[in-house]
Formats: C-alpha cells, sequence, structure tokens
C-alpha cells in the first residue's frame, strides 16, 4: 500500500513510510492514565501523510527512519488525514 492509496476512516493499513518530521511529544491524561502523544510525517514516493505517535512509539521513531505499520488506521484530525498503528495495529522501525 502506498501512501496515495490511503483515505480516512481506513482499516487494516500496511504499508512501509520514512519519517521527515516529529512533532514535541504532548502529555495527556485519558481514563485516569497519562499518555504521550506526537505527530510526526512521513512519506513514500507517492506523497506524505501525518503520523501519530503513541507513547513508546515516539521513543522508537527517529527522523529518518524507515518504519513498517501492519494493521493500522487512517483518522481524519482538523481535516487532515492522520495515519496511527492504533491499539490493534503494530509499528516497527526497519531501518
Amino acid at each position: 500500500m502506498k501512501v496515495s492509496d490511503l483515505k480516512p476512516r481506513m482499516g487494516k493499513v500496511d504499508i512501509e513510510i520514512e519519517v521527515t518530521e516529529i512533532g514535541e511529544p504532548r502529555e495527556f491524561q485519558k481514563f485516569g492514565s497519562a499518555g504521550r502523544v506526537a505527530t510526526a510525517t512521513a512519506k513514500d514516493e507517492t506523497g506524505e501523510i501525518k503520523l501519530s505517535l503513541w507513547n513508546e512509539e515516539i521513543d522508537l521513531v527517529k527522523k529518518g527512519s524507515k518504519i513498517k505499520i501492519t494493521n493500522g488506521y487512517v483518522n481524519e484530525f482538523q481535516g487532515e488525514m492522520q495515519l496511527t498503528a492504533g491499539r490493534f495495529g503494530k509499528l516497527e522501525v526497519v531501518s
């Protein structure tokens, strides 16, 4: 799958992309527990997309990392598509 194939609310996304930028992590409280989220930008040869990194994913991924997302999900936030591994997906750094 390529970035150009992604649509809002699409699930079961398997994709390899390169992280080009990572924003500052933000802390949040949800259901009484704290967490962290950061918005990154990632691309392949067909385009770029925002990427939500959660908790330990933030520490795994660096600018320039090539990552593989398995069973990811595309949501929409403030009119922009965002890709995330989500609760049921997996994010791994391939190089």
